[in-house]
């Protein structure tokens, strides 16, 4: 990649602890994956009479639609012999998964609520955890056909125009050929931009959003559904994210790794320590994430 952020990429490389040529298939495969999931989640979108709502033990919303994109995922990505630790596939114990070298993270469909809503407002998250920590990340924005990745130590990128395809197959070549390097030169702005959840404030929320008012009066809010508030961080549109409501860590990983690589931070709020990944529990604590 060249110093130009908004270039078109020439070297996506793999992460050092896995060799290249392997590094290049799974992300192809977690690309595609990613692509063809939100094909089975717009296909239901349209049809907004036969979500097949419930709710699941946590009292949060699944539909018809999370759970063709999990079977699309779990039939893409099952191909790689590599463990799929997802929020709608079967629950894994934590001494089943505790000592995995290697494991697929997955949301298959993050922002059910914003999805139900019909604001287009969600994304699918496939982060692939190495000793338990995101070394490749891809979200994908189906609704608007943008797509983001990351390799640790590597950087982040961008892919515009990627049509959510049940047939996808993308190579490495096609990907690395396409992305844009985050962040976008163009996203510069004056004011300081805070991203919040649109359906998920606490008073903690706004009180934090106060204090940061007082730093920077020009404060402006930005709600925003799902992990697309990481990405908009790491293209440089919004400056900073709080969460004091609870996530799970497919919430995340993805998107933190993306920011990471795009130059920003995210960490655990009020401790400011990094967040954990394949912990007992697998929800987070509450979290800032900021460009630097």
């Amino acid at each position: 990649m060249t110093d130009n952020q908004t270039s078109t990429n020439t070297e996506i490389q793999p992460s050092n602890d896995i060799e290249q040529g392997i590094r290049e298939y799974l992300l192809a495969r977690q690309f595609n994956a990613a692509v063809r999931a939100g094909a089975a989640i717009m296909k239901i979108y349209k049809h907004s009479d036969d979500y097949d709502i419930s709710l699941k033990s946590d009292r949060t919303p699944i539909t018809i639609a999370d759970r063709m994109a999990h079977d699309t995922i779990k039939r893409e990505l099952g191909e790689t012999r590599i463990p799929i630790l997802s929020e709608e596939g079967r629950e894994m114990r934590f001494d089943e998964r505790r000592n995995w070298e290697l494991f697929w993270l997955v949301d298959p469909l993050d922002g059910t609520v914003e999805f139900i809503k019909g604001n287009n407002e969600f994304t699918v998250n496939i982060a692939l955890m190495q000793n338990n920590r995101c070394v490749s990340a891809i979200i994908f924005v189906p609704y608007h056909h943008k797509i983001y990745i990351a390799e640790v130590g590597r950087g982040a990128w961008l892919m515009e125009d990627v049509i959510p395809d049940e047939a996808s197959d993308y190579t490495f070549t096609d990907i690395e050929s396409r992305a844009q390097r985050l962040p976008l030169a163009e996203a510069k702005h004056d004011n300081y931009r805070v991203a919040v959840s649109r359906s998920h404030q606490t008073r903690e929320t706004h009180e934090h959003v106060d204090l940061l008012r007082t730093e920077h009066p020009d404060l402006e809010i930005v709600e925003q559904g799902s992990s697309y508030k990481f990405c908009l961080l790491a293209e440089g549109v919004v400056d900073y994210y709080i969460r004091t409501t609870p996530t799970s860590e497919w919430d995340t990983a993805a998107g933190e790794l993306i920011l990471l690589e795009a130059g920003g931070v995210t960490v655990a709020y009020p401790s400011g320590e990094p967040l954990v990944y394949n912990k007992e529990s697998l929800y987070n604590p509450w979290f800032v994430a900021r460009r630097m």
